[in-house]
């Protein structure tokens, strides 16, 4: 019932996003409603107010509903509005990480890496059970959402799920001591700027001290970049047609930066 009461949107003049399927928009005159759906958690959003109310008289009716009122809470993003944006950040989400770990009272470090360690599988011993060491990776990859700057440390102990050694879990511990440093970063979005899509592409190859392979299959360094870049790319188009489900004018390229002129 609920499936069929958001694919009736459609008789009421939303389009289904082809980009994102979760995703419905209505537009009319110079107004835009947007309305987000994840599993039975829905977020709408737009610059009229009897539209918005119109579509969760609907909903009420269809199937009752709890109106949150505005947006503060949404699957462990913490949303903050103002003038001047707004501020997407996981301060409980951290949080909560940290205390389950017992590392709410650690010691702060200030990078969530060592720059000098190259984590591989032959330094550490194996851990008896390795359980602990994936969720935690799991729930820091969740941070990531509106936390990059744990992006790439995260990224490098994902490699070791399979069978993680003491040293992968030391670093992983190293990575909670920075979350505790800045619980409350985040992400925010500018009320009023230029929208330019822009890309950092990088990738390695044969880096791995035991096996000399590489995270992608490639048979150079100048392939696994252009893999790189391909990949980047098609995120970046992603966003591109997104935004012109919404109306949004983005006229000039997306700008992709990158370090290797053999891949250019």
């Amino acid at each position: 019932m609920v499936l069929k009461a958001y694919f009736n949107l459609l008789s009421f003049g939303y389009t289904q996003s082809s980009s994102d399927h979760s995703l419905f928009f209505k537009h009319y005159n110079d107004s835009i409603t947007a309305l987000l759906v994840y599993v039975n958690d829905v977020i709408l959003a737009g610059n009229n107010l009897q539209e918005i109310d119109h579509v969760k008289a609907y909903l009420d009716a269809a199937f009752k509903i709890k109106d949150l009122h505005d947006l503060k809470f949404f699957l462990g993003l913490e949303v903050a509005c103002s003038k001047h944006g707004i501020t997407l950040y996981q301060c409980k989400y951290a949080l909560d990480i940290l205390s389950d770990a017992g590392y709410l009272a650690c010691k702060p470090t200030t990078t969530p890496m060592d720059s000098f360690v190259k984590l591989s599988n032959i330094v550490g011993d194996f851990l008896s059970d390795p359980t602990y060491y994936r969720r935690l990776v799991g729930r820091l990859l969740y941070l990531t959402s509106t936390r990059l700057d744990l992006s790439f440390a995260v990224q490098q102990l994902s490699q070791f799920l399979d069978k993680p050694t003491s040293a992968h879990l030391q670093a992983a511990n190293r990575v909670l001591c920075y979350v505790k440093s800045c619980p409350a970063y985040g992400l925010f979005f500018l009320a009023s700027s230029n929208l330019t899509l822009k890309a950092f592409s990088d990738s390695d190859w044969a880096r791995c001290p035991a096996t000399r392979k590489s995270i992608t299959v490639s048979e150079s360094s100048s392939e696994v970049q252009y893999r790189a870049l391909a990949s980047t790319t098609c995120e970046l188009q992603w966003l591109h047609y997104l935004l012109q489900d919404l109306h949004v004018l983005h006229s000039h390229p997306a700008l992709l930066f990158y370090d290797n002129k053999s891949a250019l």
